[in-house]
């Protein structure tokens, strides 16, 4: 696979021809879905997502599922409670050649309890499919995350400043890494973490798919991702669009103690 010189060399990434799209092409890729049934997803991850207790995809699923699972570099505009991370976390794991044990798909993130959560749901919504996932997050032994990763990962999460340590230990492959995610792309940003995310770029292939979530896209966002993103298609959820269909609510009342 063809890499990046360097970090300050036009990162665009080289256009797949089969990911080049018609008008036709569009609208199916960004028509409506009403439930997971419609994707044709693997029914071991379907298991898993109904045995997480999701019934039915949340507006935002609803929109960019079907473009992130078909390969296409997506950005997803959308508050905190929406469903994006799960959005991405369906599209990596439909996604994985589960014959190969290597790291397939590498998402940043900027805080480590992040990095954590995204694991375990990882994790959960895998548990049918034998998937291998690692969280490398500074502060942690290092060498841990060395043995973790050579035994074989095929998602890696992390906050860029360790994954990259860990990409120039070797103490993974980039070779077949075929998803990049920035999940809170503009929290990333605004940590300064652009030289950093430059910086592992130039270890991946260039034929990556590249899925951006975030609450807000400032221009300095906007900018970045049009260095390494090719014509991402756009999902945006307005705040008043936010719905909770699909995830049951309970509560418990409790004394006092």
């Amino acid at each position: 696979n063809d890499t990046h010189q360097n970090a300050s060399t036009d990162l665009s990434p080289q256009i797949q021809p089969s990911l080049l799209r018609d008008e036709t092409t569009l609208s199916r890729l960004t028509e409506t879905i009403k439930n997971f049934d419609q994707l044709n997803l693997r029914e071991p991850l379907l298991r898993g997502i109904y045995g997480y207790g999701i019934e039915h995809p949340s507006d935002v699923q609803q929109r960019a599922l079907k473009p992130c699972i078909s390969g296409y570099d997506v950005i997803v505009q959308a508050q905190s409670g929406t469903g994006k991370t799960i959005n991405f976390i369906i599209a990596v794991l439909q996604q994985l050649n589960m014959d190969c044990k290597d790291c397939q798909a590498l998402i940043l993130v900027p805080a480590w309890e992040l990095a954590q959560g995204i694991h375990r749901l990882v994790l959960t919504l895998s548990e049918h499919m034998n998937v291998t996932c690692h969280a490398c997050i500074g502060g942690t032994n290092v060498h841990e995350d060395i043995k973790f990763l050579q035994a074989g990962a095929q998602v890696v999460i992390g906050t860029p400043g360790r994954i990259y340590d860990m990409l120039k230990r070797s103490a993974f492959c980039a070779e077949h890494i075929k998803m990049f995610v920035l999940d809170e792309a503009d929290e990333l940003l605004s940590r300064r973490y652009n030289e950093q995310i430059c910086d592992i770029l130039t270890t991946l292939p260039r034929n990556i798919q590249v899925m951006v979530l975030s609450a807000t896209i400032p221009s300095d966002l906007l900018e970045f991702t049009t260095k390494f993103m090719n014509d991402p298609i756009k999902v945006l959820i307005k705040r008043e669009e936010r719905t909770l269909d699909g995830i049951r609510q309970f509560y418990a009342n409790v004394e006092r103690e």
